[in-house]
């Protein structure tokens, strides 16, 4: 069944153009000239959005949001009004509004708010996911993808590989796989094999009694007890060194284990997850890492995409970084969003947080230039020169029709897609669109 919605306006020709505007792009209407007409046809069928003017005779649009959200309260509904007042936008908002537009309405952009908010009544019933912790950004399908197999598999106790480019934000995932399972209470315990000496990486995982080795003055718990009833994230698995991998791989398989020294078997009770930016299985046939071991860490595989794969989560990140410096107003410029969409980011989320930390201190103001960024960032996205004597110079008009081209091309088009890949609300998108004659 197609989407149905509730157009409620007084004035019979908008709703007679707003109710045509909508059936031809396959939408069921319903139409009421006031808010009671609206619940009477609620007591009909129930619908999947309400577009219902502010200002109508008798009953008007909030008391009418208010009761339609008592006896549904998922359902979505956006008010119009000819009336730019910021207090009907609060008290609407209060009210569970789900959207406000201004009068005379632009349809592209009241089609773009119903494609966001008019899903299937069945989904809305639904449990919503979990939020993701702070400072954790997903705001693309490659990332969604990613938190929904860490959610499939966080309830279980299975294995889990990680891998993915150096910074591509590996370790945040298998903190969110502990965060959503069942040992969340526990410990999560994070060793970086790489970072060890090839000669205490025994003692560094599994502990060691008085007496074990020079130095070795008391005993002491490796991080396996540490972590025990929690996770333990072995970062950099690739690393691990070839001598302890038996004993690693011994853990997974019987959960046995000793300190070095000793003679008693412990038991280990932690979740494992590994990460590597390496390709192990070919570690594993080229001989430097082992076979079993690889195949028992792959019960469940996980690939954290690099950030050029994800080019909707730079701005969010961007923006998360910008708050961690200190400058929770800055924003950034058209013409930087384009610059940092079109840069490869070989170092992933790490190098782009580093970027945003120098063009924080950089800013006097509160924008971002393009001036406030590396220069090799600035190059990469930089046109030849038109001759070997002159560099062409774009202005920022320029580069801010070329920051929306490249969003809508990203997006398909998806105007509200574009505007959040952008880091500009869909009203200013509309605007800067209409000033550029619909087309960037």
């Amino acid at each position: 069944m197609s989407v149905l919605i509730f157009v409620v306006e007084d004035d019979a020709r908008q709703r007679e153009i707003i109710a045509k505007f909508l059936e031809g792009r396959g939408l069921r209407v319903r139409a009421a000239g006031d808010a009671e007409g609206a619940l009477a046809l609620l007591e009909e069928e129930a619908p999947d959005l309400v577009l219902m003017d502010v200002r109508m005779p008798g009953m008007g649009g909030l008391e009418g949001l208010a009761r339609m959200r008592a006896r549904l309260p998922a359902l979505p509904v956006i008010l119009l009004t000819a009336y730019a007042e910021v207090r009907d936008a609060v008290e609407a908002i209060k009210k569970g509004a789900a959207d406000y537009l201004e009068k005379p309405v632009d349809l592209h952009e009241l089609m773009a708010v119903i494609e966001d908010l008019a899903g299937p009544r069945e989904e809305r019933g639904k449990e919503a996911p979990p939020p993701l912790p702070e400072g954790f950004v997903a705001a693309g399908p490659a990332m969604a993808r990613v938190v929904r197999e860490a959610d499939m598999v966080a309830p279980t106790d299975a294995t889990v590989l990680i891998t993915g480019e150096s910074g591509s934000g590996k370790e945040k995932i298998a903190a969110l796989i502990h965060a959503r399972s069942a040992r969340a209470a526990g410990p999560f315990v994070a060793v970086n094999c790489a970072a060890i000496p090839r000669t205490l990486v025994e003692s560094e995982l599994f502990g060691h009694v008085k007496g074990a080795f020079t130095g070795a003055d008391a005993n002491r718990s490796g991080r396996f007890e540490t972590a025990t009833g929690g996770t333990l994230l072995l970062d950099e698995i690739g690393e691990l060194p070839l001598d302890v991998q038996p004993k690693l791989l011994r853990v997974l398989e019987d959960g046995a284990y000793e300190r070095l020294g000793e003679s008693r078997t412990r038991r280990a009770d932690a979740r494992i997850i590994a990460c590597t930016n390496r390709d192990l299985e070919k570690e594993a046939a080229a001989g430097r890492f082992r076979e079993d071991l690889f195949w028992r860490l792959n019960v469940f595989h996980i690939r954290v995409p690099p950030l050029r794969e994800r080019p909707e989560d730079v701005p969010e990140l961007a923006r998360l970084f910008l708050r961690r410096a200190g400058k929770e107003k800055a924003r950034l410029s058209p013409a930087t969003q384009a610059l940092l969409a079109a840069y490869g980011w070989p170092g992933n989320v790490r190098e782009l947080a580093n970027v945003i930390e120098r063009a924080a201190i950089l800013s006097a103001g509160a924008v971002i230039l393009p001036e406030h960024l590396p220069e090799k960032l600035r190059a990469s996205a930089a046109p030849p020169p038109a001759r070997p004597d002159r560099t062409p110079v774009v202005s920022v008009e320029e580069a801010e029709r070329l920051a929306i081209r490249e969003a809508l091309r990203r997006t398909g088009g998806n105007r509200t897609e574009a505007a959040a890949l952008l880091g500009i609300s869909r009203r200013t998108l509309f605007y800067r669109l209409k000033q550029y004659g619909g087309e960037p």
